[in-house]
């Protein structure tokens, strides 16, 4: 059977993986409250379709702190990518770099950085940094990153402590302690989102993680003022399902989708995405 939308892709991955890395990749903290409602939120929202444009062309392409990409859909840090494909992270740089978009490296890749710069040294790629209690050893992967050809730091700022992941804790996962999905724990993701862009007033771009599962969440993201969305878990999904051409897959389904959404919001160029287009659902 084709696989279609992301949420086939997820099926499919289940049935792949053993118990014991699926639940480390789908794994939440405690009663996963915060993942349940990222996804949720989104479907709270209504887009307000623009009729009787010219759509015949329309244009996904944006920029992220100056650099082209082809959609305003990009890579998250996720950890241990070799549990979802063997050649791991490595295959998901050549993705990324194929299509066009940014990855970030999550800390504890299972690939070193030298490694996942040479599969694609062409490509767009941040470093996720969680700075460290040693500070030589933090300067140390600051540099690695730079002479590897990283462009950017994503500085983790929101894992004080750890949260309870119950899952590997009965799976008795032997894992890094620190290895572990990029998971922030604020209110859902939208809402935040809407708060984030009245604060910084256009200083900087906002980009958003957490929910996203179909293009139309991409189009109501950028609405609301996201400069471009990032995918965790779909990701590891499509490494599981066919490795560096899972990935394409389901970044490519999910941009057909955003060109769809588009189109059928009148959209015919990333700066036509505005707030008007939001509604919020009453139910």
């Amino acid at each position: 059977m084709p696989l279609v939308c992301l949420a086939d892709f997820k099926a499919y991955a289940q049935d792949q993986l053993s118990k014991s890395s699926w639940e480390f990749i789908e794994g939440d903290a405690d009663e996963g409250i915060t993942h349940k409602d990222n996804i949720a939120a989104f479907k709270r929202i209504r887009l307000r379709p623009r009729y009787l444009r010219d759509v015949s062309k329309v244009d996904t392409r944006t920029t992220i702190q100056g650099q082209e990409i082809s959609a305003p859909i990009c890579i998250s840090p996720t950890a241990c990518h070799s549990l979802a494909w063997p050649d791991g992270e490595r295959s998901t740089a050549r993705a990324a770099q194929e299509l066009n978009i940014c990855y970030i490296a999550s800390i504890y890749a299972s690939c070193a950085l030298e490694d996942i710069a040479a599969a694609a040294p062409g490509g767009l790629r941040w470093f996720q940094l969680c700075v460290q209690s040693d500070w030589e050893l933090t300067k140390q992967l600051v540099q690695r990153a730079e002479a590897s050809g990283f462009k950017a730091l994503v500085i983790t700022v929101d894992v004080p402590v750890l949260g309870n992941r119950r899952q590997n804790m009965r799976n008795e996962l032997s894992l890094e302690p620190k290895v572990m999905l990029k998971d922030l724990r604020s209110p859902e993701e939208i809402d935040a989102l809407t708060e984030v862009v009245a604060a910084v007033k256009g200083k900087i771009e906002v980009y958003m993680d957490g929910g996203v599962r179909t293009g139309s969440d991409v189009l109501k993201a950028l609405a609301l003022g996201a400069r471009c969305v990032f995918l965790g878990r779909p990701i590891l999904w499509g490494l599981t399902c066919k490795g560096e051409h899972g990935v394409k897959q389901v970044l490519n389904i999910l941009k057909a989708e955003f060109h769809t959404s588009m189109a059928l919001s009148g959209c015919r160029s990333i700066t036509e995405i505005t707030p008007d287009l939001i509604q919020f659902s009453r139910l």
